[in-house]
Order: structure tokens, then sequence, then C-alpha cells
């Protein structure tokens, strides 16, 4: 009786061993998978930058505004909304879903100041107008907002594209591996450029391929440059082509449109300074050249 005891005893504790282990792996694991995407994730996150923590998505109204944005967002939108955030930079301070609850907080808010401004200025009809008007703006500001950052970004992409390739050529020439200059760039440069390539870095480093990580990155920008960097890093991997002639090839022709872009803004100057030419240096102008004869003329009637 004692013998079948202490069997049964062991089996339990072997049993609950077994179920400890089985518990306790897929955690480790999904730990591990949490802890390569957090170092994905932070590797690309400009230095300085505060993730917004769980307390500022907290609250009912939060959760109330994030869905009612999401669910006046078609399909279509969303998606809209999460390529001019990646290529916005995925900002910290604006995730997703903190954009949807901006959204329709800034809906409440619009058409309750419309509605305040059509019962003082406005009869009924002009106040559902004001209503919609104020709902309309509050809804699509954080769109304009994001589309405004990834413009910008965009930009500043554009504009430091042709140094990085330059110091990218560079460190290629002087021996170093893709890999090994891309983080020489990382580890020396500033900027979202620099980001990028900080993230298709990360991406390679974990195990994904060099075409994938490069079409992802083309895919994140508008700039037209940067795809065709990406595409032809992407054919030369392919077909084996060495890629310092690609990158001495892409900087030079990085280094041309920078030019043709800076003559093309030049000859735009004489159109834009036109109109403020006419409308605020003429008069003044023509009120210092034409004022004393026509004060003349004037008294001379006069008298």
């Amino acid at each position: 009786m004692d013998s079948l005891l202490l069997l049964a005893g062991v089996g339990a504790l072997f049993v609950a061993l077994l179920v400890g282990l089985v518990a306790v792996i897929p955690d480790r694991e999904r730990a591990e998978v949490r802890r390569t995407l957090r170092t994905v994730d932070q590797g690309y996150r400009l230095p300085g930058a505060v993730e917004a923590g769980p307390a500022s998505g907290a609250g009912e109204l939060t959760r109330q505004a994030t869905d009612l944005g999401r669910r006046l967002t078609p399909g279509g939108g969303r998606g809209g909304l999460g390529r001019r955030l990646d290529q916005a930079g995925n900002p910290a301070w604006l995730k997703m879903d903190l954009l949807f609850a901006y959204k329709g907080l800034f809906l409440l808010v619009g058409a309750a100041a419309g509605l305040v401004v059509g019962l003082l200025v406005a009869g009924p009809a002009g106040t559902v107008v004001w209503v919609l008007v104020g709902a309309a703006a509050g809804f699509f500001g954080p769109d304009l907002l994001v589309l405004h950052l990834a413009q910008e970004r965009q930009q500043a992409i554009r504009r430091t594209l042709p140094d990085i390739l330059d110091t990218l050529v560079v460190t290629v020439e002087a021996g170093l591996g893709f890999e090994a200059a891309l983080a020489q760039v990382v580890r020396n440069g500033r900027g979202p450029m620099v980001g990028e390539f900080a993230r298709v870095l990360h991406e390679m480093q974990i195990g994904r391929p060099r075409v994938e990580a490069l079409r992802e990155m083309a895919a994140r920008t508008s700039v037209t440059e940067l795809r065709a960097f990406a595409s032809a890093v992407v054919q030369a991997t392919t077909l084996g082509v060495p890629v310092a002639n690609v990158l001495r090839q892409q900087a030079a022709e990085m280094r041309l449109r920078r030019r043709q872009r800076a003559e093309e803004l030049a000859q735009k100057i004489p159109v834009k300074i036109l109109f403020p030419m006419i409308l605020c240096i003429f008069p003044a102008l023509f009120v210092v050249v034409v004022g004393p004869g026509a004060i003349r003329l004037l008294e001379t009637f006069a008298r």
C-alpha cells in the first residue's frame, strides 16, 4: 500500500513538472519574440522620442473616441493612414489607435464648436451647415497632421539621401560589406534616412533577407530616388553584381538629381516673388513716387 502511494506521488510529481515545463516554454518563446520585435522597433526610432504609455490612451472616453474614429474611417482610409504613418516614421507619440481617438474626439469637439458658431451667427439651416463643417474639420484634422509630418519627413529624406549615399560608397569601397557599411552610416549619421537604414539593418540582423528588407523600405517611402536606390541594390544582390559599382552610380545620379532640383527651384523664384511685389512693394513705391505729385495737383486745383 505504501509503495503504491509512493508510486502515485512520484507520478503526480512527474506530471506536475511536465505541465510546468509545457506552461513555461511557450512563455519563454513569446518573450524572445517580444524582445526581438522590441529591438527592431527601437532600432529605427529617433533618439529622445518618448514612448506613449498606456496611461495616455486610458479612460472610457478615449476608448469610445477610438471606436468612433475607427468605425467612421473606411477600410481604404485605414490603409492610407497606415502608409502615411510609415512615411512619417511612426512617431512614438502618434500610434494608430491614438490617431483614431483624436479623430473621434475632434469630431465631437468640431461639431460642438460648429453648433455654437451656428447658433450665434446663423439660423437653423446655417447651424446644421456649421455643425457639419466643424465635424468634418475635426475628423480630418489628424489626417492633415499626419500628411504634413509625412511630407516633411520625405523631404528630409530626399535632401539627405545623396550625402548618405556618398558615405555609403566610401565605406563600401574601403573594404566593408554592405551590412557593415550600413552599420557605419547608422552609427555616425542622423536624420530620417539614417532611421530607415537602421530599420533595414535590424531586419537583416534578425534573419530577414536583404531583398525583402530593401523592398519594404521602398514601400514605406514616396521618394522616387530612394525607391530607385532600393531597386538597384535588390537587382545587384539578385544578379550578383558588385554592390560598390551600383552604389557609385546611384550616388552620382543622386547628386545630379539634387542639382537639377535646385536649378528648378531657382527658376521658380521669379514667378513666386511676382505676387508679393505686386501686392506689397509696388503700392508703397507708387505712394512714394506719385504721392508728392498728387498732393501738389490737389493743392493747385484747390486754389
